[in-house]
């Protein structure tokens, strides 16, 4: 833009009562422009203060453990972009963390396992649940002390790899059953999780029916949507007895349900814009959590958290790692080979995960825009019988067959390369963070 400078006053223009107000509307913008120059750089010098506390803060909370699979010489993250893919391991510990005790439990087991892949284009994120009741081999695992290790087991349940050598153990064992290495991983204690949910407001749960579960002390009494934080979040967590058919299978689709939630809660604006529910939620993840060494630098944990800032809902998978009950021991678990390899195979191709919808451990919500119809039962206008998203019976869970190595219907879990993309692997049950669904209630 070309300016126009004004023509210099002669000296027989009347100029000086002009000229004076000129001045003082000019001294007083550059008073404004001087104040709004002051607040934004005292603005700017108090966020960064604030992010450095923050970062402080939150670094010294932190405490760390190596996991064989780290890279030591790995360069540290600076503040900014991610970059690539990256693989993580979650695991929740029962560890008692209560002042007096915890009469129920005087273990360390993972109360719950989850390997997380990110793909290397960040557009989407798979997240694995292996089954408590899982029978995997455990390799050797260094003793915590330092002071040799423990020796090496064919079978046994990926529970108690933390009592045998902590998250090391954990990651060895999960590294041995999918073949993927893990450089990253971290524990979240029972009070964690009552934390964060906490410090995002809640997080809204369904269930298709009432639940009342004694062992957890979770008691619900209506079907429906339902609002839960602290204790009540980690009761509906660790429920067994009330969700599905009360085995701890059954109990990964009402996790998934509630993970599902949590990360629309996280990722809505009603967070990321709340400078207090942001600083909660990292403070009490960082007060309950050990994480590996590689992630000790705080600003290698938000830009990895941010990468989940770009990936839509629907590319956020969470699946149950594919198993089915043991003929000799139905109590237990035991991988399904082809079809958990056909689902690491497409997650390390980047390729979409086909979940097997035959079992039902979630179910979805009636639509609340079905077009009424009067003539038929279970219509939005009869009140005596209210309307089923699905009349048909659920198929049996894929994983209830007693072959180890069932195929799913409509395709078999062979190379992924060659299959079409909606081909389901058998008994790799799950949803995706887009999908609002109900927690199938036990009985």
């Amino acid at each position: 833009m070309t300016r126009t400078t004004p023509p210099a006053p002669t000296p027989d223009r009347a100029a000086p009562i002009a000229r004076h107000g000129m001045l003082r509307t000019s001294r007083g913008a550059s008073a404004v422009v001087r104040v709004i120059a002051m607040a934004a750089a005292v603005l700017l010098v108090a966020t960064v203060s604030v992010t450095a506390i923050t970062a402080a803060r939150l670094a010294g909370n932190v405490e760390t453990v190596a996991l064989p699979g780290e890279d030591a010489a790995a360069p540290v993250v600076g503040l900014g972009a991610f970059e690539g893919g990256f693989d993580m391991l979650i695991v929740g510990s029962d560890e008692c963390v209560d002042t007096g005790g915890c009469p129920d439990r005087t273990e360390k087991l993972n109360d719950f396992t989850m390997l997380l892949h990110v793909a290397d284009d960040q557009q989407s994120a798979v997240a694995v649940t292996f089954p408590r009741d899982l029978i995997v081999p455990i390799p050797p695992c260094p003793r915590e002390d330092g002071s040799g290790t423990y020796n090496a087991m064919s079978a046994q349940q990926i529970n108690v790899t933390l009592t045998y050598g902590g998250l090391p153990c954990t990651a060895l064992t999960v590294t041995a059953l999918t073949g993927v290495e893990i450089p990253y991983g971290a524990i979240m204690t029972f009070e964690g999780v009552r934390q964060i949910s906490s410090a995002i407001g809640g997080v809204d749960v369904c269930i298709d029916a009432p639940i009342f579960d004694p062992f957890s002390g979770l008691d619900l009494p209506t079907a429906g949507l339902h609002s839960v934080e602290g204790e009540q979040a980690l009761q509906f967590l660790r429920t067994r007895h009330g969700i599905g058919d009360g085995s701890d299978t059954g109990r990964i689709g009402a996790q998934q349900s509630f993970l599902s939630s949590m990360m629309r809660k996280i990722k809505s604006e009603e967070t990321l814009t709340d400078f207090t529910k942001v600083f909660s939620l990292a403070d009490a993840a960082s007060r309950n959590m050990t994480v590996s060494e590689n992630l000790k630098n705080v600003n290698t944990l938000a830009a990895m958290a941010l990468v989940f800032r770009d990936i839509p809902l629907e590319n956020i998978t969470f699946v149950k790692y594919p198993a089915a009950p043991g003929i000799d021991n139905p109590s237990r678990v035991f991988p399904i080979t082809s079809s958990a390899d056909a689902l690491f195979e497409r997650i390390a191709a980047g390729l979409p995960v086909g979940l097997d919808s035959g079992a039902v451990g979630v179910v979805e919500p009636p639509s609340p825009e079905t077009p009424a119809d009067p003539e038929s039962p279970g219509s939005p206008e009869d009140p005596s019988t209210p309307a089923a998203p699905d009349t048909e019976e659920p198929t049996p869970d894929a994983s209830a067959s007693p072959s180890p190595d069932p195929s799913p219907s409509g395709g078999s879990p062979t190379d992924p390369a060659t299959d079409p993309e909606d081909v389901p692997i058998a008994g790799a049950t799950g949803q995706t963070a887009a999908q609002e669904t109900c927690a199938k209630a036990n009985g």
